[in-house]
């Protein structure tokens, strides 16, 4: 099985770049597919309206948003969630709406034939990418960067691990969107 998504119908926003230092953001994004509207990563940001406002600005309403990915489980990735109350939520193994928790490995995992959840462990044992395919390409929603030009990962807990991650996303990601920063698109100079 190939990690490239079976369809390129998806389109993405940013909805804010994530950013690191003497405080923490996590990049928020919109996805959309027939269907399924799911926001990757709503974790830390200065004021909520930083996601919501975006939202409304594309005309989605909380509400509206049917699944959440956690690309892991620090807070600064996590800690908004509950705007989406309709939302299933999907981490590393499993699937979470309302009070049913199902279980299933993340890796493979389609949320549509556009939308594809694969495991790439590094930064956290549990992390995982969410790779869309769009008209323009493969975009990859992951933590295996913190931005375009992060190396290392200090706090990463398998650093093995996290290149394999990085070679694989590499493989067939034209467009990175990193845990902490705007999107880039990959290039040799990218770190592996």
């Amino acid at each position: 099985m190939t990690d490239r998504p079976r369809r390129d119908t998806a389109t993405y926003h940013l909805l804010h770049a994530g950013y690191v230092g003497g405080t923490v953001a996590s990049t928020v994004a919109l996805v959309r597919d027939g269907d399924v509207v799911l926001v990757t990563d709503p974790g830390m940001v200065r004021d909520r309206e930083l996601i919501l406002g975006p939202l409304r600005e594309l005309g989605v309403a909380p509400e509206a948003v049917t699944d959440v990915v956690f690309s892991h489980h620090h807070p600064d990735h996590t800690l908004n969630a509950a705007l989406f109350p309709a939302a299933r939520f999907h981490d590393h193994w499993a699937i979470y709406h309302g009070d049913v928790w199902e279980d299933r490995d993340a890796e493979g995992w389609e949320l549509s034939e556009s939308i594809r959840l694969i495991r790439t462990p590094g930064h956290t044992p549990e992390d995982i990418t969410t790779l869309v395919g769009t008209a323009e390409g493969v975009v990859a929603f992951t933590h295996l960067w913190w931005t375009s030009t992060s190396a290392e990962d200090p706090f990463a807990t398998d650093v093995d691990a996290l290149r394999r991650g990085r070679e694989r996303v590499l493989a067939v990601a034209d467009v990175v969107v990193p845990g902490h920063g705007p999107a880039f698109r990959p290039d040799a100079g990218t770190p592996r």
